[in-house]
């Protein structure tokens, strides 16, 4: 996230894309609300009409997995109105630079195209990135131009590719109506003027598509072309679905990075240290080998020196993809002999569910820690499933909840906050940092006495954080410090790539620096300012509150609106309300050469080979889809790994014609293990439903309450039927598109108990993240007579 919730005040403009802020990030809708009150807009753009809607100025209704269609129709119309803000463009982004002679685009794919191996006995479209570069000098410096007239500029290679994706076009894809289309564009692209702001916000109704990391992208270049990024009220501002989403990711919860996003190192690719770094991409993370050298000594400490290129050895090296869904099949075949979940419910909440738990009886052990015995760690207690046969042994540790241990969580924002321990868990249960430390050192008393084939990893690593572990112990070394004095760092500038600091994540260095009195600890308020507030908490990266920051300004240092001067230059220096992110020092000319200081360019890259699927975001329908591609011949993403084939429905054969999308409710939690043990909760909510719209139960003669079946490619489940006009067919391709609304809170474990729906959904991913496409899959329904 780029901004804060509580910057939402300031946007002229909101466009809501992928996420129900009223009903699932209720507190946000503060800060909209006083944006509106001020005159702001807000703009939703959902399947269904929901209570975001409802609370909206114009509600855009879209067919399930077509936001990439929508939001490059947003981009087409700002190039082809001239709705752009010019001055950012050229100073700010990329437009203006020159792309390879040999880079071209037909028909849905790149140039580079090639069909290779998957790995798994199939074929995907892996892309040679050579082309997709600039043009450059003899000197090596990037040829550009900035009267943006030059055919192979970016921003005429933009304007080519996006000319397809115009409004007519794109309502037919997305089955939303012309004229509200045309009224989203107007008045979403009318902050192109340098003096408004426009904010977009989006969860998982947009990243869970096998396009989901394409969705983000063509945000990113939607807010870079009309001049909204790295400014008040601004942004693209991802809403996290809990309060440590943030903080999970930040500490690499996900399979291809380590801690403050680094990659995962690469058997393959990243043999040494010295081949690590060479793969170190320009601007700022050019400085990766500080931070890695420094992450490497906080895991290992005396035990990484210079001499064993800092215990890099040590590291484990990503072999092949470890993802969610590989994980899965690699049960399935027997590779992976046992699991922790932690937190973690893949019984109920992964895709094609029921696979998971039929893979879950292959292995030799399961390790379960949870708050509540859940749908994974009683997988041999379902329904139909024989005990006798399972031979797998489950261990279920019960954990504390987290108003039961203190520590800091990270919220949307990126605001690193502290929080006590508000009473002490119950019987046997403990803090998750309990349990983790008390598991290490029984491994390595493990290690200690019977040995094994590469012991050191574990016997050297640099663990010790009390008899009862201190979350405080764990903060500084998370924050970081001078190997020499164990002095804490206060910035992440401080690291050093020689083994003089440690820092388990290099952006939160600064946040617990301080011991007696840590930043992550402040509750000052602002007295005056824009609503940053910088001493409350801290903000990664060096309580920074909104990042690429010098963009609110324009080269000359004078702030877009006066109104709101984040930065504005007084002839001498920066009048400013936020840390800047860039070189504050030089003239206002110079540092806004380098506004994007992350990228090698120091410029937002609309154009970029970071994707693997290609240098400009491309529509293509979800795996399963009841229409043909209308912008070229590739039906789905070409890019993306397809791990069961037979689990893909043919529409065609008329077996599963309703598209089917799931989401949650207010009332229940992602698997339900913390809302279906509650009695309140489940009187509020008590039972799974499914939602249709009137037209449908019309066709099917049903009305709410009754039960029906509703079936996938995959797997079925029965649940009784809400007939709502929240749910409304669309009129997409020349036919009518039905939607069957899935909810998934529900399993076999706790008080309130019903089917798990999940076991419907594909195993399929995105092809960046392998997110699975959760949102956007075939149906069929019937009536339980």
């Amino acid at each position: 996230m780029t901004n804060h919730w509580i910057d939402y005040q300031h946007s002229d403009v909101m466009m809501n894309i992928g996420l129900n802020t009223a009903e699932n990030h209720p507190v946000s809708m503060k800060w909209i609300q006083k944006a509106k009150d001020r005159g702001g807009k807000l703009i939703c753009v959902d399947p269904r009409f929901t209570r975001t809607a409802a609370m909206s100025d114009l509600y855009v209704p879209i067919r399930p997995g077509t936001n990439l269609a929508f939001l490059n129709g947003m981009i087409q119309y700002a190039l082809e109105n001239d709705l752009v803000h010019h001055e950012y463009l050229i100073n700010y982004t990329n437009a203006a630079y020159l792309v390879n002679e040999a880079y071209h685009f037909e028909d849905g794919m790149f140039s580079g195209a090639r069909l290779m191996d998957d790995g798994i006995g199939g074929e995907k479209v892996v892309y040679d990135r050579t082309t997709w570069s600039y043009q450059s000098d003899e000197a090596g410096q990037v040829l550009s131009d900035e009267t943006l007239e030059d055919p192979r500029c970016v921003y005429q290679l933009m304007k080519q590719h996006f000319r397809r994706y115009d409004l007519q076009t794109v309502s037919e894809i997305i089955g939303c109506p012309l004229e509200t289309l045309q009224a989203c564009a107007a008045l979403f692209c009318s902050t192109g003027k340098p003096e408004k702001a426009g904010n977009i916000m989006y969860a998982m109704g947009i990243t869970q598509f096998t396009h989901g990391a394409e969705n983000v992208r063509a945000i990113a270049i939607l807010q870079a072309i009309l001049g909204n990024m790295g400014r008040p009220g601004g942004g693209v501002n991802a809403q996290r679905g809990q309060s440590n989403v943030q903080g999970s990711t930040d500490m690499a919860m996900l399979y291809h990075i380590i801690p403050g996003y680094m990659p995962v190192p690469s058997e393959s690719l990243h043999p040494t240290l010295e081949a690590y770094h060479a793969t170190s991409p320009g601007g700022y993370w050019a400085n990766r080998p500080k931070f890695m050298n420094s992450l490497l000594k906080a895991f290992w400490g005396e035990h990484a020196t210079p001499g064993n290129d800092y215990a890099y050895d040590y590291l484990p090296k990503i072999d092949k993809e470890r993802s969610h869904i590989a994980t899965s099949k690699y049960m399935g075949d027997g590779e992976i002999k046992g699991m922790v979940c932690w937190a973690d419910n893949p019984a109920v909440g992964g895709p094609t569910a029921a696979r998971k738990r039929k893979n879950s009886a292959k292995l030799d052990w399961l390790v379960s820690v949870d708050i509540f015995e859940n749908e994974t760690a009683t997988f041999w207690k379902e329904p139909g499933v024989n005990p006798e046969e399972i031979d797998t042994e489950v261990f279920l540790l019960p954990a504390a909840l987290h108003m039961e241990r203190d520590g800091s969580i990270s919220n949307s924002g990126r605001w690193i906050q502290w929080r006590y321990a508000a009473g002490t868990p119950p019987g046997d249960c403990h803090s998750d940092l309990w349990i983790v430390d008390r598991l290490f050192r029984a491994v390595r008393d493990a290690y200690q006495v019977d040995g094994g084939v590469f012991p050191d990893p574990i016997l050297k690593m640099n663990w010790d954080y009390g008899e009862d572990a201190s979350s405080a112990r764990v903060a500084m070394e998370i924050n970081g410090y001078d190997t020499r004095t164990g002095e804490l760092l206060t910035s992440f500038a401080q690291l050093q790539d020689d083994g003089s600091t440690a820092a388990g994540c290099w952006i939160y260095a600064g946040y617990y620096a301080n011991e007696e009195e840590p930043a992550c600890q402040r509750r000052i308020r602002e007295t005056e300012g824009v609503g940053n507030h910088p001493e409350w908490a801290y903000a990664w990266p060096i309580n920074r509150r909104i990042l690429y920051n010098r963009c609110s300004a324009d080269p000359a240092g004078n702030s877009w609106n006066p109104d709101l001067p984040l930065f504005q230059w007084n002839g001498s220096g920066w009048n400013r309300y936020d840390v800047p992110d860039f070189n504050a020092a030089l003239l206002p000319e110079e540092s806004a050469r380098n506004a994007f200081i992350m990228t090698g360019e120091g410029r937002a890259r609309l154009f970029s080979n970071g994707m693997v699927e290609g240098p400009f975001p491309e529509h293509y329908e979800p795996w399963e889809s009841p229409l043909a591609n209308r912008v070229s011949s590739v039906q789905f993403n070409p890019c993306s790994t397809v791990w069961y084939p037979d689990d893909r429905a043919d529409y065609a054969s008329g077996a599963f014609p309703l598209v089917a999308t799931t989401y949650r409710l207010s009332e229940h939690y992602q698997t339900g293990m913390m809302t279906r043990n509650m009695p309140w909760l489940v009187e509020t909510m008590p039972e799974l439903f499914v939602e249709i719209s009137p037209t449908l139960a019309a066709d099917h003669g049903l009305v709410s309450g009754d039960q029906v079946v509703v079936s996938s490619q995959r797997g079925e489940f029965q649940a009784p039927v809400c007939v709502t006009p929240r749910v409304k067919s669309f009129q997409a391709g020349g036919k009518t598109i039905e939607m069957v609304g899935i909810l998934w809170h529900w399993g076999y474990a706790g008080l309130s108990k019903g089917p798990v729906t999940n076991d419907v959904a594909p195993s399929i991913g995105d092809a960046n993240t392998t997110i699975p496409e959760y949102k956007a899959f075939l149906c069929q329904i019937r009536k339980v007579v």
